[in-house]
């Protein structure tokens, strides 16, 4: 079989979920490499199953099956907290674009028309995959920074808490008379304290 109708992305599990036998054959002809695993499901139900069961990189769903149809699987994906950013590709054959419509809002990420066309489906979940991951990368990174924020910013609420509790202690020893400045240890101990204050307030713009 020529290599161009091979899916062209690297350690991908796909699930293609559709009630025609044939179609599910040439899937598994079409769209299966050496390092590109397809499984096959009849109907929404079984595919459920497989995906509750095992780790999917990305889904191509038909919209018509017995059990359970394509509209209904996607909405039991997209509620799912473990599965609810899975790339899914729906395939149909319907040509009016309330199905289409429909599919997009329960939660499609996109979808090619039957007669499938086994290398644009190639090209086309490679595309999906692709963007995915890139957005999953992108995702992980902005939780990263949220996370890093969050212990940054609660490091100077503490910092600013310890400072408050400081500037509020009696400067007993060394105190200066009554209207003149603190001097010897305690003038000191303030002068740190105002100027780690100032930095703490840049170190929140900053932060900001």
């Amino acid at each position: 079989m020529p290599k161009d109708h091979f899916v062209h992305f690297e350690n991908a599990r796909l699930l293609v979920v559709d009630d025609d036998p044939i179609l599910r054959e040439f899937a598994a002809a079409n769209l299966a490499t050496p390092k590109v695993e397809v499984e096959v499901a009849a109907d929404g139900d079984e595919a459920w199953h497989r995906l509750s069961r095992g780790d999917f990189d990305i889904a191509l769903i038909d919209l018509d099956m017995p059990v359970m149809d394509g509209f209904e699987l996607i909405g039991l994906i997209r509620a799912d907290e473990r599965l609810k950013h899975l790339p899914l590709v729906i395939a149909t054959g319907r040509e009016d674009m309330d199905a289409v419509d429909r599919a997009y809002a329960a939660g499609a990420t996109s979808f090619v028309v039957k007669p499938l066309n086994w290398r644009l489906v190639s090209h086309q979940l490679s595309y999906v995959l692709r963007a995915s991951r890139d957005e999953a990368f992108t995702r992980k990174t902005v939780n990263a920074l949220r996370r890093k924020v969050a212990v940054q910013d609660e490091i100077l609420s503490t910092a600013e808490t310890r400072l408050e509790r400081l500037a509020g202690m009696p400067a007993t020893v060394g105190q200066a008379p009554a209207g003149e400045a603190p001097v010897g240890e305690v003038g000191h101990l303030r002068s740190d304290i105002e100027r780690l204050r100032h930095d703490l307030a840049r170190a929140r713009k900053l932060v900001g």
